[in-house]
């Protein structure tokens, strides 16, 4: 029997630091992913975001959900700085997680560094 392609959901299964940005995507760990990413202790996971698209608790269920390991999340809100909801900031912080929104380049630079000094960061980047 012939089994077509299956498609999964984009999971790279570890830290790696953000090679490059732009054109839609990213670039890490040697692989290029295309559209938007969150970068948590558990790994890499593709997020469903587009830019201008609206920043909810439900769109970030997954950092919450692997909160344990985040002190730091860093907003990466696509080309420019949008302000993060209060009703986000405040489910990030029930669960203990400070965030900080920043375009997604500032965003990518400020994860790379945190990541090399071991800190417990974690990031949602939109693409741009």
């Amino acid at each position: 029997m012939v089994k077509g392609i299956e498609i999964r959901d984009a999971h790279f299964p570890g830290r790696a630091p953000i090679d490059a940005y732009g054109n839609g995507g990213f670039r890490f760990a040697d692989m290029s992913h295309r559209g938007s990413i969150l970068c948590l202790p558990s790994g890499v996971y593709g997020w469903d975001m587009l830019e201008g698209d609206a920043l909810t608790a439900a769109s970030l269920e997954r950092v919450l959900a692997d909160a344990s390991g985040i002190e730091v999340l860093l907003v990466g809100t696509g080309a420019n700085l949008k302000p993060i909801p209060a009703a986000v900031k405040a489910a990030l912080k029930a669960k203990g997680i400070s965030s900080d929104p920043m375009s997604t380049g500032a965003a990518v630079r400020t994860f790379n560094i945190m990541l090399a000094e071991s800190r417990a960061v974690a990031a949602a980047l939109i693409a741009v």
